[in-house]
């Protein structure tokens, strides 16, 4: 195995490769992981399935896309393939290390350049991916509330109720939709999985994000799963707002926007995200019936 990545990174770098440590790394709840060195070179090589193929290369393209901005530091894409035994992805090694204030407000004002660059003219993209391992549907869409309805809660829910979960509100919720998300957004090119375990720093500052779930979206997906897991420091958020000011409605829509995360981990893992969901849907709902008040 090993020695085909080897030849595969020798193919697309410009020096050679020889590595004398392979060492076993922190890759997630989903993949194998693995720092590969000579000494000078680094390199981190993701190992799954073979069948996982596709979910590398999507990766891989969303990591281009976003590097292609020239707004935020990813990963350098090296290399993608696959073996008689697991499919992989190479990329280069970043060291990560400590957190300041100012590297935060930086990792907020860098977001907010890559949520601004280049409005699209469609939400979706050009090929499906995963979130998770989970299927991410991202068909071409003129309407967000169309896309996110049926392509991200939609197809959420269905999953969920296969497994036998159930939302009492659900079809409220969908219906609702164009009510709560009525702010017309512009396609910005989002993360789409942009949790703490995803953005990290350089030992020099630099912030970096990886890991994405790529597509055109709200800009406002990436902010609210900030928020969903205990959230980013202050200075994140306003790093962000002295580039790319929010709008009002927001922390409505948030709840909308994570419902879909929420929905995800049910299908991945189970557990109490199934409360969770009902409890994000009813605290909707709750909202709607203040607003007539």
């Amino acid at each position: 195995m090993w020695k085909s990545i080897v030849q595969n990174i020798n193919s697309a770098i410009d020096r050679p490769f020889e590595p004398t440590e392979f060492r076993s790394i922190n890759g997630g709840c989903i993949n194998q992981a693995y720092l590969l060195s000579d000494g000078q070179q680094q390199y981190f090589v993701k190992l799954n399935r073979p069948k996982t193929s596709a979910m590398f290369a999507a990766e891989a393209a969303g990591l281009i896309e976003i590097a292609g901005t020239q707004t935020i530091t990813v990963p350098t894409v090296i290399c993608a393939g696959v073996t008689d035994q697991h499919a992989y992805l190479v990329l280069s090694y970043l060291d990560l290390a400590g957190r300041s204030p100012q590297a935060w407000e930086t990792l907020g004002a860098e977001l907010a350049a890559l949520h601004r660059f280049n409005p699209g003219e469609h939400f979706g993209w050009h090929r499906n991916n995963t979130i998770g391992s989970t299927l991410q549907i991202n068909d071409w869409q003129d309407n967000w509330v169309d896309f996110f309805a049926n392509q991200r809660l939609g197809y959420q829910f269905q999953l969920a109720t296969a497994r036998g979960a159930r939302f009492p509100g659900q079809q409220r919720l969908l219906d609702k939709l164009p009510e709560i998300l009525d702010h017309q957004p512009k396609p910005s090119i989002v993360h789409g999985d942009l949790w703490g375990g995803n953005a990290g720093f350089t030992a020099s500052g630099v912030p970096v994000i990886f890991d994405p779930a790529t597509y055109w979206g709200d800009r406002e997906v990436d902010l609210a799963m900030t928020e969903l897991f205990g959230g980013f420091p202050r200075a994140f958020y306003a790093g962000y707002e002295s580039v790319y000011p929010l709008t009002a409605g927001y922390q409505q829509r948030k709840v909308v926007y994570n419902l879909y995360h929420l929905l995800n981990h049910y299908n991945l893992f189970g557990g109490s995200y199934e409360s969770q969901a009902n409890g994000a849907i009813a605290s909707l709902a709750l909202s709607a019936i203040e607003r007539l008040i």
